[in-house]
């Protein structure tokens, strides 16, 4: 089996903003879609990790952005899993425009999960065997969000289309939500360069976030979700973007 799986990508109208931009939530969906046709190549699909009540789950994601692709344009997008650390499996992922030029590059850490506890599975422990591959041009593992005290707040539901096949929200939508935090005039005029995605904890359908939002830094917009615990607020979610 080829350790590094390709496909091209057509920018339609459905990945993108009303400036005709690839969305950021389009560029994890794309991460997310090579990611499954490459599983579903090494036998460690949903389907088949499900028969033994595992399912992947992405716990991190750090993208960094050369060029937006605009709708119309077809990109050539690379993927391949990296040695697996103690507790996760990265993944690594390129995608270059028609001319063959990088348009932008992304790492994530994906764990596996068990399907009834909901509880994570070390590598050591789950009998799924990925050696990995090392090409020397990969981001470096991403690391946690701290949280923030930040000034601006907004609350949400989960509701049924938010939801994957895992039954949680899906974490494309996360950065659609931080998406809209902002209006079209503030996106118009920017384009992201970076964002890293920590994903804390499952938000299931009904649950209500809150989003503590703020810019933490010159064009560095913070998010950091929050669900209603038995005794305190719990963060499950934290994304920082960095725009130009």
């Amino acid at each position: 089996m080829e350790p590094i799986y390709q496909q091209d990508f057509e920018i339609t109208d459905a990945l993108v903003d009303r400036y005709g931009r690839l969305k950021p939530s389009s560029i994890l969906y794309i991460a997310q879609e090579v990611a499954g046709f490459h599983s579903e190549l090494l036998r460690v699909d949903y389907d088949s990790l499900a028969r033994q009540r595992m399912f992947w789950a992405v716990t991190r994601h750090k993208v960094q952005i050369t060029r937006i692709p605009q709708r119309g344009e077809t990109i050539h997008v690379e993927t391949w899993p990296m040695p697996p650390t103690r507790v996760a499996y990265p993944r690594s992922m390129v995608a270059y425009d028609e001319k063959g030029k990088e348009v932008f590059r992304s790492i994530s850490l994906w764990v596996l999960m068990n399907l009834d506890t909901r509880s994570m599975i070390l590598p050591s422990k789950s009998g799924i065997v990925l050696s990995g591959t090392l090409r020397g041009t990969e981001l470096a593992s991403p690391t946690g969000l701290m949280a923030k005290v930040m000034n601006n707040r907004r609350k949400r539901t989960v509701c049924f289309t938010d939801l994957d096949r895992n039954g949680h929200m899906n974490n494309t939508r996360y950065l659609d939500w931080i998406d809209d935090l902002l209006p079209s005039a503030f996106h118009e005029g920017r384009n992201l360069q970076e964002m890293t995605v920590c994903y804390l904890s499952e938000a299931r359908e009904g649950q209500e976030l809150e989003f503590h939002w703020d810019f933490v830094a010159d064009n560095c917009l913070q998010s950091d979700a929050y669900r209603q615990g038995q005794e305190r607020p719990e963060r499950i979610f934290s994304a920082q973007l960095r725009f130009l």
